[in-house]
């Protein structure tokens, strides 16, 4: 048994973290052939999605590509507009002046110099992201990051996507199903059966048979029924350092069907959360994000309501519907544990901050297929692994997202206060700002290859609000301020070209929708 090969994969729930890692793991072990494994996702019938608009990373133009499916499809069938980062507002000192870009592409020169030094000499009169990224002057005017030249997902500027979810997941379900030999089982599960050794033998369905397999894949989301319900892995709660959970989500259509479409994810402090505002090309999802702990639903709702009231009108905003959707922030202990391993919200969720939901499936999906035990005598190697590799990675999740909160300057509300606690705020993070009192996040702060966010994204956050480290006085600083003076000259010729040279968000997607991408 021991040596019994891993053949059969079974898949339980669907959505966008179910069908994304069908076909990752479909795709690279071409499940649509005899020889292949052979994948099964189980979804029940009365599965439905939120719609309040989703975010992705760059990653997701590799992962589509991997798949098979089009960046003109995903345009066209999914109302996806193109992200290029994302901007901060009010999260610093809440006057009308307060705002930061987190840009996709790198600082200009980042793995050659640093910048922050230099910099700091003018931080008075640019800001961070603005001086060293050309990013942030496009996302500020409604640029798109290609031209209508540029082929699928290749990219002038780096760039991700904002996409209806729901539309999302029937886009993935098709191609996994009609190309990449998924097989799909409609139907509620009614019931796990366990061998001796504990490990799942295969799962009972009220409409169907019962579906055997060698490993199965918990997609159920947050009732993780699978790891969570049948196995007892327990939850690990991080409210203490994220307080957030509860959201608020609307739909806002546009005051004008050629409204601009943001180019970035917008997100805008509030007494006691956030308020997320993701541009689609027929509409806007919005949403607001809050501690139920520092405010309730009543006020809450009045914030989110008088944030879309300048876009659809007092009465629109009075009377649109709005959906709650309550969590706990935090992950399970593990994620592999015998031959099952959770993905996607049956793992953890956390704030939507970042938009880290849909990139942890992607590399959990990625991970699962590039390191897939060839027997059952490995499993165990591969959960610890896993374990080990994705443990690392929510930690980070929550540093970087605390990270956003600490460096506040805001007092108006105790949640801005609590935010700042020293308990409140994770030991290593604690310790890396003590360091970076002294010296810019570099890649010596990080030790994976594939970190979930850079040093340079650290910097974009520290920088953009208002952080300051100490220039060394022992550096050859007029080395240094020369190579600086050229980057930042090449990024000031670089936005000017840009700007000049690429369409609007909008103009862009109506292109797309009439004619689609080139290929290549």
């Amino acid at each position: 048994m021991m040596e019994k090969p891993i053949k059969k994969i079974v898949i339980i729930g669907g959505g966008a973290s179910g069908w994304l890692t069908a076909g990752i793991i479909a795709a690279e072990h071409r499940a649509n052939t005899p020889t292949g494994i052979q994948i099964t996702l189980v979804e029940s019938p009365d599965m439905k999605t939120i719609g309040v608009g989703e975010g992705t990373w760059p990653t997701m133009r590799i992962t589509l590509n991997k798949l098979g499916i089009s960046e003109t499809d995903l345009i066209q069938k999914c109302d996806a507009s193109f992200k290029q980062g994302s901007k901060f507002v009010n999260w610093v000192t809440g006057d009308n002046s307060d705002a930061y870009y987190h840009p996709f592409v790198l600082p200009q020169g980042f793995v050659n110099t640093n910048l922050v030094p230099y910099w700091q000499k003018i931080r008075q009169k640019i800001p961070f992201a603005d001086a060293v990224s050309f990013q942030s002057h496009l996302c500020a005017g409604g640029y798109a990051p290609k031209q209508q030249s540029t082929p699928e997902f290749a990219a002038v500027a780096s760039y991700g996507y904002h996409l209806d979810a729901g539309k999302f997941s029937q886009l993935l379900q098709k191609q996994c199903t009609e190309k990449l030999g998924v097989k799909h089982v409609s139907a509620h599960v009614n019931g796990i059966n366990s061998g001796e050794n504990g490990e799942i033998v295969s799962v009972s369905t009220k409409t169907h048979s019962d579906i055997e397999g060698d490993l199965f894949i918990d997609c159920s989301g947050s009732g993780s029924l699978l790891l969570g319900e049948h196995y007892k892995i327990p939850f690990i709660s991080k409210k203490k350092y994220l307080f957030n959970d509860t959201a608020l989500a609307v739909q806002v259509p546009y005051a004008q069907s050629n409204s601009p479409i943001a180019s970035s994810t917008i997100s805008t402090a509030q007494s006691a959360g956030w308020i997320w505002d993701i541009g689609l090309p027929t509409r806007r999802g919005i949403g607001h994000v809050f501690s139920s702990s520092h405010t309730n639903e009543t006020s809450a709702e009045l914030l989110l309501r008088q944030y879309i009231a300048p876009v659809v009108g007092k009465s629109e905003a009075e009377r649109a519907d709005i959906r709650k959707i309550a969590f706990t922030p935090g992950h399970r202990e593990k994620f592999w544990h015998k031959n099952c391993v959770a993905v996607g919200m049956a793992a953890g969720f956390i704030e939507p901050l970042e938009a880290s939901a849909l990139v942890m499936v992607e590399l959990s999906a990625k991970m699962i297929s590039e390191e897939l035990p060839a027997s059952q005598y490995i499993m165990d190697i591969t959960a610890k692994r896993f374990n080990e590799r994705f443990l690392y990675r929510w930690d980070r999740i929550i540093d970087f997202l605390k990270l956003h909160y600490v460096l506040t300057q805001r007092t108006d509300s105790p949640y801005w206060l609590d935010n700042c606690s020293m308990d409140s705020i994770p030991e290593r993070l604690q310790e890396l700002l003590e360091l970076w009192k002294y010296q810019a996040p570099s890649a010596y702060d990080f030790t994976q290859l594939d970190e979930i966010f850079p040093a340079a994204s650290y910097q974009y956050i520290l920088y953009g609000m208002g952080f300051e480290t100490q220039n060394r006085t022992t550096c050859k600083n007029n080395e240094s301020d020369n190579a600086a003076r050229f980057y930042l000259q090449e990024n000031r010729k670089t936005v000017d070209k840009f700007k000049a040279a690429l369409p609007t968000n909008r103009e862009l997607i109506n292109h797309i929708k009439e004619f689609g991408i080139s290929k290549r």
